[in-house]
Order: C-alpha cells, then structure tokens, then sequence
C-alpha cells in the first residue's frame, strides 16, 4: 500500500540512514537497543535465530494464512530535515526480509512485501522541518511468504541500504533503454517518463540524451532537445526534426564525466536520428547506425548515457545517468546468441550470503566474488532465487557476466496450489514486473526468470505475457513450465531449462527431432560436500550436441553461518532450528569464505578460454571464446618432470581469433627438455591489471601428458613382515571411506552401507593369505607377497578377491608415528582430485603440509585425495617414508582417521591430530552428484571383482 512504482531510476542518497538504529524484537523485548542497519535480527537474536529448511514452510498454515506466533522486529531513529519547498521527500528500503510497515512521525506511510526489491515512499507530508522519527516494522510472516521458500535459512529484517533523497514536484519517472547490436552497428532507444507533467498545461517542456564514450572519453552522440511533452501546439502526426546541441552543453557533460575533461569533436554518430512523442509526459528518442563497440561478457564495454528533463526556462529540472551496453539477445532455432553468436553458458547459481550477517552483503564483498568467478572462467549467473542489488548487476555489466536474473518468487511447499491460485496472481505479476522495471537497462541481464520451484500455471503465463509486451527482447526462463516435458511451456519459457538431467536424457534430447529450444540447464552439478563428479562429461556433451549450451551449477557459495566469528561454521540444526534440512546448503563450489573448493579449479579448466594440443611437434591452441581473441593473455610455458617442473618461460599469447585455431612451434629451450618430460604444462595468464585480477594472474593451465614410464620395483629372495618403528599402524587392506554426502544419498539406497564394508574382520589368516567377513558375513579374500629388500625396505604383491557389488574403496590403510609434516608425491594435482573429477588436474611434482592436504568439508567425509601416484614421500622429524608404485594409485594423506571422519559432525569438531595416515588405493569410486542428479559413471564405479597391484615401502629413520 502505497509504495512507489518501481523504476531503473538510481537516486542518489541525501540522507544517509544506515548505522545506529533503536530496535526491539516483539513479542520477546520490551526495551530499546542499538543496532546497526543494514540488519537481520535473526543473526544475533537467541529469541528468533536462523532456520534452515529446503522445502517444507517453518510453520503448520497454508496459503494464505499468517501463523499466530508471528515475530516482529521495529526498527526506529531519528533524523533532521530541513524544508525543501517545490520538492518531494523519498525514503527508501533497500530490501526489507518480511512485511514492512513505515510510520513516519506517527502517521501510517505505507507498507510492502517482496523481501529482495527495493520499496519507496513519499514521506512528505508526513516530515516537518526539524527532528523526524522513523520507524520500520518488520513482520517475519505474512501472506508472501508462501513465495520465498528459497533454500536458504529463514532471516528476517532490513538486509539493504536505507536513505532518503529528495526530487522536484517535475521529474523523471522512468527512463527505459533499449539497446540494440547487429551488422557492426548499434541502435538506441530511449523511452523518458516523467511524473507532474500528465495533467499539466504548461508548454515548453522538454528531454534530451547524450551518451558519451567512456573509453575514448569522447562524445558520441548529440543531447538532441525535443518538445516532448503535452503541447498543443505540437503536430503529433509528423516526425519532428533534430535541434542542435545547445549552448553550454559541454559543461553540463563535464558533470556527467564526473569531472573527466572531454576530449575530441562533438559529433553525430546516428544517419537517423528521431525523436517521437508518447503517451502524455513521456517521449521516446531512437538513434540508428551508431558506430560503438558492443557489449558482451568477454568484452564488456560500457557507454555513460546522461538523460535530462528541461524547464521551459531551459534549466534541468532532473536527470539521471546510465551505464549502457549495446547488444542483442536472440533465440534463433536451438542456439541463443548474443550479437549474432551462439555463446556457451558456464554458469553458476548464486546466494546471497555472508557467514556474519546473512544475507547483508556489501560491494567489497559482491566485488570479490564476482572476481573470484571471473578469474574460474565463469560467464554466467542465475540470481537464484530472487533480483540482487542493484550494484551487483553493476558489476556484472563492468566485469563481464550474463546474468538470468530471477524473480522473488519460490513456493517450493505449495507447488501444486500457488501458480493457480487467482489471490496469488498480482502478486506473481508484480514480483516478476517489478524486476523488470528496476533492471531492464542493464546489459548483463540476457534472460528473465519467472521464479523457481512453484509448478507452473496461469499465474506464471500472466507474468510471462507481461514481460512480453514490455521488454521483448530478451527470452523468458521458467524451469517449472518444462519440468514435466521438454517439449512444452512455451508461454512461460523460451529456454529448455531442466534440473539435474542425467547426461542420457540430455544425449536423446538432443537427437530429439522435436526439439525446438536450446538446453540451457538452471541447475546441474550438484555440489554438496565432496561432489561435482561428472561435470568433464556434461562438457564433452554441452560442446559437442546440438541444442545444448550450457547451464548454472548449482551452486557458487555454502550457506554456513557464523554469527560469532569464533570460526565454527553451523548449518541446519546448529540454531535448534526445528525441524531442519542439516547439510543441504553446503552445496557450493566455494566455502562460505570464499576459499575455492577442488570442484571450482575442475571447472576453471573446462572453462578455459583455450584448448590445447599437439599437432606433429607443434603447440595447437584453439580459442573457445565467442568474440574476443587472446591478446588479453600471455601464456607461461613450463615443462613437468619427475625431479618438478623446470624450463618456465613466458610468451604472448598468438592473436587467433575467436572460435579459431592456431599451431605454433615450441621454443627450443622447451623442446630440449621433452625427452624427460612427465607433461607440457600452458597456464594462461592476464597480461594487464583489471578490475577482477592483477596483471599475471593465473586463469586455467592445460596439459600434454607424454608416455609415463612406470617404476620397476626390485626383488629380492627373503620374504616376511613388515615392521618398523616408524609405523605405528603397518599396512592392512581397507575397502571402505568415510561417507560422501552423495555416498550416503537415498538415491543410491544405502547401498555402500549394505556392501557391509564399512567393517572387515579377518576370520583365517593362512601364511600370505587373509580371509575377511564383511560386516553382513561376506567373504573378501586378500593375499599378499612381502619382499624384503633391506633394511625397512620392503616390495608388496596385493591380490584382493571381493564378492559381488560395489565397493568404495580398494587398496591399502596404514599409520605413522607423530613426527611427519611434509609431503611430496608424483602424480597428479595440486588439489584434491578424484576419477570423475579430475579433468583439470596437473601431473607433475608436487609438495605441501600433510596439514594442507586435507579438506575441510563442513561436514566430515572422504577429501584430500591425489590420483595417478607413483612416488609418495612423507617427511618430517622422525624420518622419512617413501612409498613407490608399479601401477598409479591414489593417495590420501590426512591427520585424522576414517572413524574420525565419520563421527564428527563438523570439521571443527576434529581434534586436534600429529597423526599420519596414509591411504594407497589401487581404485576408488568416484564422487559422482548422486544426492541431486546423475550418479558417478560406469566407468568411475567399482564393480570389479579382482584387484592386483605391487607397490614399495621405504622407511628410513633420522
């Protein structure tokens, strides 16, 4: 009630009202205390903390009832104003999590639902000259929040800027830019609202435009200054002719370039330039054949577009300035195109998210991750599941991101009752219409989303329509309008958007001679705990099948919190949130601070700007990227060996063309080091400083592997033991890991805890010969070989017989004594990597900590693995122990032990640990996205009934 439409108008603030707030939470306080705004009370009030659900609602009601026991929090300060005579006083909230009411001097201003969009009020005549209260109540439930069930924790109060700013009786209401690119030119058109002058009679009243190159820091185009309001001297009938720039104009420019000098000519860049009457108040200006650089991801350019409203005196009464990127969205049979070429989306979903404030989220912190992204190769966000602020896509057009921005809307619970709901049907057209209106201008945004998991129904095709009619070009997504055909929902969405497909649904899909949109996946890859196996293998599908083009993994950041800052991360539960969802948010490629998970250095590699290979001697780079070459980068050349990597050089990158191919020859000082060569390791690396990353930063290394020469083990005739101090547990077979998340999914039924794996007991033990029960009575039959080669020096022959199913693990488990902090090892890495994700590891040398390689899951489980060993060398104090290897296995070198894994229920819970264990695994499963999406591959699964291998053990004391 009340609140202002929605507009892409950005004010700025007079009145600055974040910072000290009175506050109180209802019905638990009484008394007033200090809080700071941006705010949500329910990270740090024990009377209402954060919930976390996925699905189900917090509460018993259904729509549209508000539950009983309703938590409000009231917010109040004080501020001076000064009178302002001829001029309206606006106060903004940023987003407020629940229904907002706005009381102003003790008189009811208005109230507003819609927890991510900004609400406005024209306080004045509620305001007096003088000292001002103003409180903003915050209900945590009403009738809406049956549409924000977005899997996420349950927060509630004021997560975004509060100020005030004032306006003339006259002014700009809305300005709407339409920008289009083809033929390598670009067109505008700009659609000017104003409020005041529809039922005014006064004549003279006018807009101009001018857009100025940022860049080349040059005026581009003429203000043209048109009568553009009611007159009725004006013939609507003809096209009014262009008036020239006016005098002075330079200087308002000046202001516009924020004190930048403008250098060059003033000249016309437009063969046609018109400027048409609208509806009352309003006018449109269109400027055709404009010579400008298009916007897209990878080449962002952005131009300052200055629109102002002009008194019949020739004053500016308002304006209002906008970045702008000139390009074209398209669908053209099964490929969206930006500027007429078919781009590859390598998104992910992202939150907003703070482990301290929730959902309070600054620029630094947007900044830092959209950096994070851009330097991982990632060109594309879903805002799942409502619009972010404003600065976010400000960034996003500067940095260089398409983005499918998504409406406020998600009734995960009601799914079959919300879309068809006729007391819901505004509410679906405001929400969506709404984010329309506030960043149509943008020219990252490419594609509107009508919301997320709310079915689908007539409620979401009536907000489908209106997008239709008032910003057709950009194509609508609806994941709920195609979740139960492919085929179908073309009213509400343009795009086949699925979740989680298994890659034989995408295979057939894609042959489907029915197919008739492109496959854009929402959400893919799930990445819960140790996950994201698989995603090498969408690719491979994504760059090779017609129709498919890429998708959002789901998702960018974990959900976990921490309120206290004491470095102990909580998810669902840890707040006596009852009932809970537990782990389900901590699903990201990053961890809640940032730090990149192994999965996010998987998909910086699929996502390369390049591919690479060799080509008879010759270095092949194909450019991946849609529009820009690769002058941008310089390439580091390096060669890996067994005693590391050596030969490094740096290059500039050959200007090939995008989607081109070029062979170039290797320096001679790398082709003299091939001959001993493990692999050729490109890094490709920013050549100059932007915005998202210095000069030389590291964004993809691509490999080629040469033949491997295994080791060759020695013999010898004396058998035995294997015993020595340095081992405090020596070797024994394990077939079983901690619990991934997906390991343990009701997907897969239980079926590793069924294997009875988990415990092996040996029931005979027959000289070489061990035979085990599992914990269900099977029988696993081990033999093995000791050689002993000196003195704790020993070559073992493993020979493992399981029964039928499927294993997690295959190899062999053994402990050292405390004293060991370093490890080295051959084989592939830095990072952990396992079968099904490892596309974008590096086999080479490497060394770190023993504390260093583990990693820490929220949620203990099965981390830290390296696959393709051949030598492993652990060293510390107490010695040295070497391991080498006949075949490549896989290494894990960790503090803590499996039952330790497995019993803590946060990483933080581990205790503290001088432990060295080492496992050695001839096989071990993938990781696979099993808890949401396709289970790990065949290929990566263990259903093998026999394993062999040899293996050496060296271990020296000090």
């Amino acid at each position: 009630m009340n609140r202002l439409p929605m507009h892409s108008l950005r004010r700025a603030p007079e009145v600055d009202l974040d910072g000290t707030w009175e506050f109180r939470l209802l019905p638990y306080q009484e008394e007033w205390k200090s809080v700071q705004v941006p705010d949500l009370w329910t990270m740090r009030e024990k009377d209402d903390p954060p919930h976390y659900l996925n699905v189900a609602m917090p509460f018993e009601e259904v729509p549209p009832t508000v539950p009983a026991h309703n938590p409000t929090g009231q917010y109040r300060r004080t501020v001076e104003l000064a009178a302002q005579p001829g001029r309206r006083t606006i106060l903004h909230v940023g987003a407020a999590e629940g229904h907002l009411n706005v009381i102003v001097n003790d008189q009811a201003v208005g109230d507003s639902t819609d927890s991510h969009l900004a609400a406005e009020f024209d306080i004045t005549e509620a305001v007096t000259s003088g000292v001002n209260t103003i409180e903003l109540t915050v209900a945590k439930w009403s009738a809406a929040t049956y549409l924000e069930d977005q899997d996420h924790w349950w927060q509630s109060g004021l997560s975004r800027s509060v100020f005030l700013y004032t306006v003339p009786e006259v002014r700009l209401g809305d300005v709407a830019v339409v920008t289009d690119y083809a033929d390598g030119r670009g067109s505008l058109n700009v659609t000017v609202s104003t409020i005041g002058l529809d039922h005014l009679h006064e004549v003279g009243w006018s807009a101009r435009i001018g857009v100025l190159g940022r860049t080349e820091s040059r005026l581009i185009a003429p203000r043209v200054v048109e009568p553009a309001f009611p007159d009725s001297t004006v013939d609507r009938s003809t096209r009014p002719e262009p008036v020239g720039i006016p005098d002075g104009v330079m200087n308002l420019l000046s202001l516009h370039a924020a004190g930048a000098p403008i250098v060059g000519e003033l000249r016309p860049i437009a063969d046609i330039m018109t400027v048409r009457p609208g509806k009352a108040g309003s006018a449109v200006f269109a400027l055709d054949v404009l010579d400008v650089a298009p916007w897209t991801a990878e080449t962002p350019h952005l131009e300052d577009l200055l629109v102002e409203l002009v008194s019949p005196e020739g004053e500016v009464a308002d304006a209002a300035n906008f970045r702008i990127g000139f390009r074209r969205v398209r669908i053209e049979g099964r490929d969206l195109l930006v500027n007429g070429e078919r781009v590859l989306i390598q998104g992910v979903n992202r939150h907003d998210v703070n482990p301290r404030t929730g959902r309070v989220i600054t620029r630094d912190q947007m900044l830092a991750e959209l950096s994070l992204l851009k330097r991982f190769n990632v060109n594309a966000i879903r805002t799942s599941h409502y619009p972010n602020d404003p600065v976010f896509l400000d960034l996003c057009d500067e940095i260089g991101f398409y983005v499918v921005d998504e409406a406020d809307i998600e009734g995960h619970a009601f799914t079959t009752t919300l879309a068809h709901d006729p007391r819901y049907l505004s509410e679906f057209v405001e929400r969506v219409s709404r984010m329309v209106l506030r960043d149509r201008n943008h020219p990252s945004v490419i594609i509107w989303s009508l919301g997320n998991e709310t079915g689908y129904g007539p409620n979401h095709d009536a907000a489908a329509a209106w997008v239709r009619r008032v910003d057709p070009g950009r194509p609508l997504h609806y994941e709920g309008a195609i979740a139960h055909d492919w085929h179908g929902g073309h009213a509400a969405s343009d795009l086949v958007c699925p979740m989680y497909p298994s890659f034989e649904a995408l295979t057939a899909f894609s042959a489907d001679p029915r197919a008739d949109r492109p496959v854009i996946l929402c959400e893919y890859a799930y990445s819960q705990g140790n996950s994201t196996g698989g995603l090498a293998h969408y690719w491979e599908l994504f760059e090779s099948l017609p129709g498919l083009q890429g998708g959002f993994i789901w998702e960018f950041k974990d959900h976990a919190l921490d309120p206290d800052g004491d470095g102990r991360y909580r998810y669902g539960g840890d707040f006596g949130d009852e009932p809970n969802d537990g782990t389900t948010l901590l699903n990201g490629v990053v961890f809640t601070d940032l730090t990149p998970k192994p999965a996010l250095y998987e998909a910086r590699g699929l996502f390369s700007p390049i591919r690479v290979s060799m080509d008879g001697g010759r270095l092949r780079i194909r450019n991946r990227q849609s529009f820009a070459d690769l002058s941008a980068y310089d390439l580091n050349l390096r060669v890996e060996t067994e005693a590391g990597p050596v030969g490094a050089l740096t290059l500039p990158a050959p200007r090939v063309a995008a989607g081109e191919e070029v062979t170039i020859d290797l320096p001679g000082s790398i082709v003299a080091l091939l001959g001993t060569a493990l692999a050729l390791t490109v890094s490709l690396r920013t050549r100059e400083d932007a915005l998202w990353a210095p000069a030389g930063t590291e964004i993809a290394a691509h490999q080629i592997t040469f033949p491997r020469p295994l080791p060759q083990l020695p013999r010898a005739s004396t058998g035995g033991e294997v015993r020595h101090p340095l081992l405090r547990r020596v070797p024994r077979l394990c077939l079983w890991r901690a619990l991934t998340d997906n390991d343990g999914s009701f997907m897969l039924d239980h079926r590793f805890v069924r294997s009875g794996f988990f415990r092996i007991t040996p029931v005979d033990v027959d000289g070489a010969i061990t035979r085990y029960a599992t914990a269900y009575g099977d029988e696993v039959v081990h033999t093995r070989t000791v050689t002993r080669v000196g003195e704790g020096d020993y070559v073992l022959d493993e020979h493992v017989v399981l029964p039928s199913g499927e294993a997690l693990r295959v190899g062999m488990e053994f402990e050292l004594a405390d004293g060991f902090d370093h490890a080295r090892w051959v084989g592939l890495g830095p990072w952990e990597n396992y079968p099904d994700r490892r596309s974008s590891a590096l086999l080479g040398a490497w060394e770190n900590r023993i504390d260093d390689l583990s990693v820490p899951y929220l949620k203990p489980q099965e981390n830290g693995g390296r696959g393709e060993v051949t030598e492993l060398v652990l060293s510390g104090p107490a010695g040295t122990v070497r391991t080498t290897h006949a075949t490549p296995l896989h290494m894990t070198v960790s503090r803590h032990t499996i039952e330790e894994l497995e019993t803590a229920t946060h990483w933080w819970e581990l205790p503290p640990s001088a432990r060295t264990v080492v496992h050695l695994d001839i096989a071990q499963r993938g990781v696979g996205t099993a808890m949401l999406g396709p289970d790990t591959r065949p290929a990566y699964r263990l259903t093998e009934r026999e394993y062999a291998w040899q293996w050496r053990l060296t271990l020296t004391s000090p």
